[in-house]
């Protein structure tokens, strides 16, 4: 365990570069994309790695790590198990907030939005792009659910093999995608002395995006 010391000793002083408000888009979508794509070229390992907070019917806050797999200018998607833990928690409520960590570029970005299921045609298309090894996970996978061993998880999957074969595998009808519509979306630029570069991108009733400048 690390010591209170050694915590504390634990420290960055960031100095790659900062934001001004006029490098960023006047699209915070676009703008995002910008970055992932810089976060591709440089080399992060899974640059579309997310955090997202759901919230249970108690009101407890939960987060996991998932991965966003479409991005465009009607919001950020990643799929699921529909029976799973996070998919209760938004069948409860559909609010969430996202959080990408890029520490080589000394980034991150936070988004706030609603999330609405998205189509069959939708999932089942990026479902059949999966690796055949991740279609029949899926299958043999009842997430959140608790298993004894895995012996037992490695035999569902072996069954669901036997199964399919040589044949497509279907798309579960309890899996499938989320989109998260944006309400909010905020950049954040490391800088020195902890005087971080912050700008928030604040959906208007008129469709636009207000976009202002937060202390750090």
């Amino acid at each position: 365990m690390l010591s209170k010391e050694e915590l504390n000793a634990l420290r960055e002083d960031y100095s790659q570069r900062g934001l001004r408000r006029a490098e960023l888009d006047v699209d915070p979508l676009r703008q995002f994309n910008l970055w992932l794509a810089e976060a591709k070229e440089r080399g992060i390992l899974e640059p579309n790695a997310m955090t997202l907070a759901t919230v249970d019917g108690s009101g407890r806050p939960w987060t996991r790590t998932v991965l966003l797999k479409m991005c465009d200018e009607r919001g950020l998607v990643f799929f699921t198990n529909y029976d799973g833990a996070k998919a209760g928690h938004l069948a409860v409520c559909n609010l969430v907030a996202l959080t990408f960590w890029w520490g080589g570029l000394e980034r991150q970005v936070n988004i706030t939005g609603r999330v609405e299921k998205t189509s069959g045609e939708e999932s089942a298309e990026y479902f059949h792009s999966r690796p055949v090894s991740s279609q029949l996970g899926a299958w043999a996978s009842a997430q959140s659910t608790v298993v004894a061993d895995r012996a037992e998880l490695e035999a569902k999957y072996a069954e669901v093999e036997a199964q399919y074969g040589q044949t497509e595998v279907p798309c579960p009808p309890h899996w499938g995608g989320f989109r998260v519509f944006p309400e909010t979306l905020e950049f954040w630029q490391g800088r020195r002395s902890r005087l971080h570069d912050r700008f928030r991108y604040s959906r208007e009733s008129g469709g636009g995006w207000k976009v202002e400048r937060l202390a750090p």
